[in-house]
């Protein structure tokens, strides 16, 4: 008997393993569906684990790049206040001051340089630049003689990128027609 149960093991035939000949046809073909329809969701839930990781990657850069958008947004008028200090200190009084002046020089430029490691860069049109509603952002319209109608004629303030992104429109003046 020992050896039959042996030769039915060599023979790929074991004992308690069930008879596939002996599963109908409709069995079979069941399995198989069962099969495909397994594999199936492995699949879909291979390609949804894939897509939740890189979504979770993309939205750790973003947090990574564009978290500090809003006290970028808040630094901007300090930059602004600033230089509008410096541009208003008259000409006779800046040798009696010159050590204030130098102190709020060297502020800006320090503020400049943080702005900067922080992916903070100004957007600075220059007067003749055609106007491009994407960076900047019109405050007036005036006909102007010897421009041509959409040149920019003033900056007020400029404008700051954060990467790649707008954080705030160059502020400016633009020529319309000239009559």
């Amino acid at each position: 008997m020992a050896q039959e149960d042996n030769a039915a093991q060599e023979n790929g035939q074991a004992g308690d393993l069930p008879e596939y000949e002996e599963m109908s046809l409709d069995e079979l073909e069941t399995l198989r569906l069962e099969r495909d329809e397994f594999r199936d969701k492995f699949m879909r839930a291979l390609a949804d684990a894939e897509n939740s990781r890189k979504r979770a990657d993309r939205d750790r850069r973003e947090a990574e790049q564009y978290g500090g958008t809003r006290l970028a947004r808040d630094l901007l008028p300090v930059y602004d206040n600033l230089n509008r200090a410096l541009a208003a200190i008259p000409e006779e009084s800046r040798a009696a001051s010159s050590a204030l002046i130098e102190g709020v020089e060297l502020t800006l430029r320090e503020l400049s340089k943080v702005m900067d490691k922080h992916g903070v860069k100004a957007v600075s049109p220059a007067i003749g630049d055609l106007f491009d509603p994407q960076m900047h952002e019109a405050m007036f319209e005036a006909p102007v003689p010897g421009t041509k109608a959409g040149q920019i004629i003033q900056v007020m303030t400029e404008g700051f990128m954060l990467h790649d992104r707008l954080l705030r429109p160059a502020q400016v003046g633009v020529s319309s027609a000239a009559a």
